[in-house]
């Protein structure tokens, strides 16, 4: 009955992507009618419902005001062409920040109480309290005014680099301050999590058994404890990668990256709801099926999980 359950699972996320985007589309609308009363032309109602049907069947329309890198006026494009990059900045540090936040996590679980873990769980306190925009604006002083390294925003040059390989290039040397500050505060957060849900799971009675019977203590670590702790970390670090797609307002702000962050502050402060609904949309729908995505392969890794809820 197992397509049961994910027929159920997309009706439910159908359902609440419908819901959402009424919210929106009444919040835009209702904030544009306050704002701007002499440009209103119609009742609220019907633009509310007539911009909720629009969004649901994907007609977003003409921009208001802002244009794409084209110049072009078409919501869907302008949207679609800040979705790569975010997905370039903010997908790779995080990828990069799982990899490295599980490895040192499996260390410090490894070596729980040590002099590592205790020293690595204070830079994590120290880390996770502070903003990531913060310690943006201090890298772009460090690196890039005072000694001139790197780019300080932006994501290409002016001119941009006319061969591709060059323009690659470029834009990893664009990428380097925002990407190694996102990834040298968020990857101790993973770490800690890691190291406590590996920890648990090292304390059972199989791990205790397993070292019993003289299974080499890598194998105990990586083919059994890991294996265990894998659902709640795989679901920590697909939501990560699901939230990239929106990116983040500030720091896009920052560092001047033509995201979608930045494009959802423009939109909003130019009042452009069509902009506003087709980036809220569309993210909204990819968290959702994201989320939905995400339930249906926790049952495969986790066989305690019972499609009915059973144990």
């Amino acid at each position: 009955m197992y397509w049961k359950y994910v027929l159920k699972r997309i009706i439910i996320g159908l359902i609440i992507y419908v819901l959402i985007i009424f919210i929106y589309s009444v919040l835009f609308n209702v904030m544009f009618a306050v704002n701007n009363r002499y440009l209103l032309e119609g009742s609220v109602v019907s633009k509310i419902f007539s911009s909720w049907i629009d969004t649901l069947t994907f007609n977003y329309g003409q921009s208001n005001v802002i244009r794409s890198f084209k110049g072009e006026t078409d919501v869907i494009k302008i949207v679609l062409e800040r979705i790569p990059n975010t997905l370039l900045l903010f997908t790779s540090s995080i990828i990069i920040d799982i990899f490295f936040g599980i490895w040192l996590g499996i260390k410090k679980a490894q070596k729980a109480g040590s002099l590592m873990d205790k020293t690595t769980s204070i830079i994590t306190m120290i880390c996770y309290g502070l903003p990531v925009w913060w310690v943006g604006l201090v890298m772009i002083m460090l690196f890039a005014f005072t000694f001139s390294l790197f780019p300080s925003n932006g994501i290409l040059s002016v001119p941009p680099p006319e061969t591709f390989l060059k323009r690659m290039l470029d834009i990893m040397y664009h990428m380097f301050l925002p990407v190694t500050t996102l990834v040298s505060l968020n990857f101790w957060g993973r770490a800690y999590l890691t190291r406590n849900i590996v920890l648990v799971n090292l304390q059972e009675d199989f791990i205790m058994s397993a070292r019993a019977r003289g299974i080499p203590e890598r194998t105990v670590l990586y083919g059994h404890a890991l294996r265990t702790s894998a659902p709640p970390i795989l679901t920590m670090s697909i939501l990560s990668l699901i939230n990239s797609f929106s990116g983040a307002l500030i720091f896009e702000g920052i560092f001047n990256w033509p995201g979608m962050g930045n494009l959802y502050w423009a939109a909003v402060q130019m009042n452009d709801i069509p902009v506003l609904l087709g980036n809220l949309s569309i993210t909204t729908l990819i968290y959702i099926f994201g989320m939905i995505i995400l339930d249906l392969v926790y049952g495969f890794l986790d066989p305690r999980i019972k499609i009915d809820g059973a144990a």
